[in-house]
């Protein structure tokens, strides 16, 4: 039995490894998304804002986004891109799932050691302008890093389905 034989016979026998790395892809693509947009759109127009606008905002912000919708796919994102990994084992995409559960492990990361701690300390200062100042280039810049990892996360997811699509019968 040749290779791609062994690939496609072990991809048969794992039918939900399709359903697993679509998921992980569209909780990904999610999770870059918020943060594309942040980097993009949010922050450049409240950099327009005064301080008060800013940082009321932004608490706003902080407080809304941890809803049940965005947890879903954020932390969602994580677990099943690492699922999809370990059921990627043996295939010829295997390497690009991982790849993508490095990345966007290391989005989260970012997020867990930088942006969340930054959003707290936000919270907890009384005065706006230093709340600002303490707060706006680190976070925007920890914003970028994530955004770059999420989305590189998600073009590997999305090599990983082409591949992925190319072992299925008939495909």
């Amino acid at each position: 039995m040749t290779r791609l034989e062994h690939t496609k016979q072990r991809s048969e026998r794992n039918s939900g490894a399709g359903g697993v790395l679509g998921a992980a892809t569209v909780a990904t693509g999610l999770a870059a998304g918020v943060f594309y947009v942040f980097a993009c759109a949010i922050m450049p127009a409240l950099a327009r804002s005064d301080d008060r606008v800013y940082v009321d905002v932004m608490r706003d912000i902080n407080d809304v986004i941890q809803n049940p919708v965005f947890m879903l796919s954020f932390l969602g994102a994580l677990p099943l891109t690492g699922m999809a990994a370990w059921q990627a084992r043996g295939t010829p995409y295997r390497a690009w799932a991982w790849a993508a559960f490095t990345a966007y492990a290391l989005a989260f990361l970012v997020t867990v050691a930088f942006n969340i701690p930054l959003n707290d300390d936000l919270a907890n200062t009384s005065d706006v302008g230093t709340a600002r100042e303490e707060f706006e280039d680190p976070w925007v810049a920890w914003n970028v890093v994530r955004a770059v990892l999420s989305t590189l996360a998600l073009g590997c997811l999305a090599r990983a389905l082409v591949l992925y699509g190319r072992l299925r019968p008939g495909a």
